[in-house]
């Protein structure tokens, strides 16, 4: 027997033999309890790394465990295939983004299987193979028949020399990551899918999942819900025919408004300076934080703001406030726009100290005084200050200003929240095209069933400014499919989130090419028993995947409510780089050992 073990000749010889007999084949056996273990899949950018590798061993383990036990495993493995990096390596390197990615997929691909992961190959899928997005397209034709999915503007970040629309994590400084451009602001049509409709059930379904899944997880989902309640209210706008509306969760500090604050992004941000000796100021104040990302606002530690000239009349006092444009407003939450007290709110509290503003107390605490000087009090109490409504506890007083403003017709109880519909329109080539075309005559017109999938061309053209489907006549020319006129197709492609919020669903019946599956074979392997990956998806892929599996049962696909049974977010495997010095010093050997010696060293020293 040899004392050595020859990996390479050993560990092929068997890689080839589980190849040939197929020993991770999986069937639906339903005399047997299955399990489905699934890791995320990855984007084939050309390697895996240890990242990839800490993540795909965890589920090996597992499905090899429970296949052990007896039960019915399936463990499948694709490619998250559309998306970003592929056009930008054709746009640098002029390969078309299909050969960059395939050739990706087979360098990957060989990887994985030499490391022995007990995947079932016969279930590969790449999201950019067209008998996938087929699916992705039926689904959106779906989603459009129930009014899910609906077309409107958006204000986005434009390049004006690429011509494209840039994410915000693009825009660096306020300028196009590429070619350092000034970006502006564009208001283009955009299509969007009401996640909104199913808030209340994301959001209350996360009960479901305690105990299930990392706590963090539920945590931020929960939070990027933001489910609020409370109060609409409008103030009107002295000098112009304005109104702004804004949202409260705590109307009860209405008399304690001393300014209104509104996001760079408000649609009157610009129009309230206009004529003033503010305007100019304004002007570059919006500039400076329209283009900034929410993650990089969010970590902006100053609040600031600037005097728009204009002033906002309290529509239960009349009183005159001024009104401010300040960075720690978001445009997504709420109306972009807040009544803003500063007795009663941290940040409008820094805020009034920083430019002076008044600061009105409204409510007192019950049981202690408060120093109103030092900090604002946040809590429940007793309303002052607050005309009619003095005395009041502040949970009565909520209610009775509520019904004062619907009594006057200027505002209402309202449900707030944080989730904002999903824009899935991308102005790029490597991605699903959606399956609408544009008929002078017949209006926006879905692509019919029978005719999809509708095809990416091959023949396109790389320049790095604007969408190159935009300028592919044999793609946007087209015939309507209801008068048989002249059309033009969409050449929006939709966001790679959408890739990835059913592909597990493509798995348990991934060469179906009737329907994106079969409910009896997904009704046998979903929900994912086990599902493993990066906690930084924890509120877009699987938000999203939570909520395309709520639709699909709606419209009868499927009979379950959630996904992904457990979830295991794996963490994050760092890099640390030590000296050679530092290594031998660890090892405590000299730095004049020999390589004979060290080698000896290292064996007993990790016994290997």
């Amino acid at each position: 027997m040899t004392k050595e073990y020859n990996f390479k000749e050993i560990e092929e010889k068997l890689l080839k033999e589980w190849e040939e007999k197929k020993i991770y084949k999986t069937e639906e056996d339903k005399s047997k309890e299955k399990f489905y273990t699934l890791e995320m899949f990855p984007y084939p950018s050309g390697r895996i790394h240890m990242g990839h590798v800490r993540n795909y061993l965890i589920g090996d383990v597992i499905n090899r465990f429970y296949r052990m036990k007896g039960k019915n495993t399936l463990h499948p493995m694709g490619w998250d295939a559309f998306g970003m990096p592929a056009e930008n390596a054709a746009i640098k390197s002029g390969v078309h983004p299909a050969k960059w990615t395939y050739d990706n997929i087979e360098y990957m691909k060989k990887e994985m299987k030499r490391i022995g992961f007990s995947y079932d190959w016969d279930r590969e899928i790449a999201t950019c193979d067209p008998e996938y997005y087929r699916w992705n397209q039926w689904i959106f034709l779906k989603m459009y028949e129930k009014g899910i999915v609906y077309r409107k503007s958006a204000v986005v970040n434009w390049c004006p020399n690429d011509k494209t629309v840039l994410a915000n994590e693009q825009v660096i400084e306020g300028k196009c990551w590429r070619c350092d451009t000034p970006v502006v602001q564009k208001e283009i049509p955009s299509w969007f899918v009401k996640i909104t409709a199913y808030a209340d059930e994301l959001l209350e379904d996360l009960k479901k999942l305690e105990d299930k899944w990392p706590k963090a997880v539920l945590t931020m989902q929960k939070n990027w819900i933001g489910k609020s309640v409370g109060a609409t209210a409008r103030f009107k706008i002295e000098g112009l025919d304005e109104e702004l509306e804004i949202f409260t969760t705590r109307p009860d500090t209405i008399f304690g408004t001393t300014f209104m604050a509104i996001a760079p992004e408000h649609p009157l941000a610009l129009k309230l300076a206009e004529g003033t000796e503010y305007e100019e100021e304004v002007k570059e104040f919006v500039k400076k934080y329209i283009s900034m990302s929410t993650k990089d606002r969010n970590i902006v530690d100053e609040k600031e703001g600037v005097f728009t000239g204009r002033y906002a009349i309290n529509p239960l006092n009349n009183k005159k406030i001024p009104i401010y444009i300040a960075n720690y407003i978001l445009w997504g939450y709420g109306t972009g726009a807040i009544m803003a007290v500063p007795a009663h709110d941290e940040r409008d509290y820094e805020f009034a100290k920083k430019y002076n503003l008044p600061i009105i107390p409204v409510i007192k605490p019950e049981d202690k005084d408060w120093d109103f000087d030092k900090e604002a009090y946040t809590g429940e109490g007793i309303l002052i200050n607050s005309n009619s409504f003095n005395g009041l506890k502040s949970s009565e007083a909520r209610e009775k200003i509520t019904e004062e403003l619907e009594k006057r017709g200027i505002g209402k109880k309202t449900i707030n929240y944080r989730l904002r519909d999903w824009n899935i329109s991308r102005q790029r080539y490597w991605g699903t095209p959606i399956p609408i075309i544009y008929c002078e005559k017949c209006g926006v017109v879905p692509v019919p069933e029978e005719d999809l999938p509708v095809k990416l061309p091959e023949d396109v053209e790389f320049t790095g400014q604007g969408n190159p489907l935009e300028t592919n006549e044999d793609f946007i020319n087209t015939t309507c499919p209801r008068c048989k006129g002249k059309a033009r197709r969409e050449t929006d492609t939709m966001d790679t989130f959408v890739d990835s919020s059913w592909y597990f669903l493509r798995y348990t019946d991934p060469h179906n090419d009737k329907k994106p599956f079969d409910k009896d074979k997904a009704q046998y392997w979903m929900p994912v028993d086990v599902y493993i990956g990066g906690i930084e998806h924890a509120v877009l892929h699987l938000l999203y995947s939570r909520f395309f599996t709520k639709f699909l049962r709606d419209i009868g696909l499927i009979d379950i409510d959630e996904p992904f049974e457990k979830l295991i977010t794996q963490g994050m495997v760092l890099k640390k780089w030590i000296t050679i010095g530092k290594f031998l010093e660890i090892l405590g050997v000299d730095e004049n050992i020999t390589v004979e010696e060290l080698k000896k060293v290292i064996k007993e020293k990790f016994n290997i």
